[in-house]
């Protein structure tokens, strides 16, 4: 028998849910993609998370990503979202407005590693493993030997007087129209970065530029080994259910 769980990944553009085969960390069904509600304030992100639900007919426990972050289920920071998610007791809100169902909340790029680093690209690796997510900001989520160390906050590591996702997001190579391998040679000053700090045994590289992988991943020059995401935008919502299904509450 399949054993199944619920993800919903909260983004600054979209609700993201679905049904989840925590085998296989496939989907089940469709994806429900609702657009998140402007402003994103926490009560309106409530009702769109309670809407996925209830148009899943899931009744069990669910995970739920933030771009925050996220302490004892409360949201300490705000990525592209309402700045009223701050000090916002998540988890008490979510579970106020699912009724009976268990409620897990958890930082987005923590719930991605969590899926990749078990089902996906770092799946049979073991130590240390590092996702960094490229897009408007670089998230980051650390495990060793599957166990998640929550709230990494790579993005912000200072890199020679500037902030690692002032220099290497894809939003950065969007605004400046570098190519693939002019903006390598500022991941790769931060996967360097990283590598002085963690010695991590594989980097997973997320985020929507990861389809692109072959233009760029193999100009970096880094020591560790770079891999590409394998679950891409499902990666969200598969680590979420994964979350909930085991307890795993930062």
């Amino acid at each position: 028998m399949t054993k199944t769980g619920f993800g919903i990944d909260v983004g600054g553009s979209s609700v993201k849910g679905g049904t989840v085969d925590l085998t296989t960390g496939a989907l089940i069904g469709d994806r429900i993609k609702i657009a998140t509600p402007q402003p994103s304030t926490p009560e309106a992100v409530a009702e769109t998370v309670a809407e996925i639900v209830d148009r899943a007919g899931w009744q069990g426990d669910v995970g739920i990503t933030l771009p925050s972050v996220v302490r004892a289920g409360v949201a300490f920071s705000a990525a592209n979202v309402d700045k009223a998610w701050i000090g916002t007791d998540a988890k008490a809100l979510f579970t106020e407005r699912l009724g009976s169902r268990g409620v897990v909340v958890l930082n987005d790029a923590d719930a991605a590693g969590i899926a990749e680093d078990a089902l996906g690209a770092g799946r049979d690796v073991d130590g240390v493993v590092v996702l960094l997510t490229f897009g408007t900001g670089i998230g980051s989520a650390v495990l060793h030997n599957g166990e998640l160390l929550p709230n990494t906050e790579f993005g912000h590591l200072e890199v020679d007087g500037k902030e690692a996702e002032h220099r290497a997001a894809s939003s950065v190579k969007t605004a400046k129209n570098l190519s693939y391998k002019a903006w390598s040679k500022e991941v790769t000053r931060i996967l360097e970065r990283i590598e002085a700090l963690l010695w991590p045994d594989l980097f997973i590289a997320g985020g929507g530029i990861s389809r692109k992988h072959e233009k760029w991943i193999p100009h970096l020059k880094n020591r560790t080994e770079v891999v590409p995401a394998a679950l891409l935008n499902a990666a969200g919502i598969v680590g979420a259910a994964m979350a909930a299904d085991k307890g795993i509450a930062p």
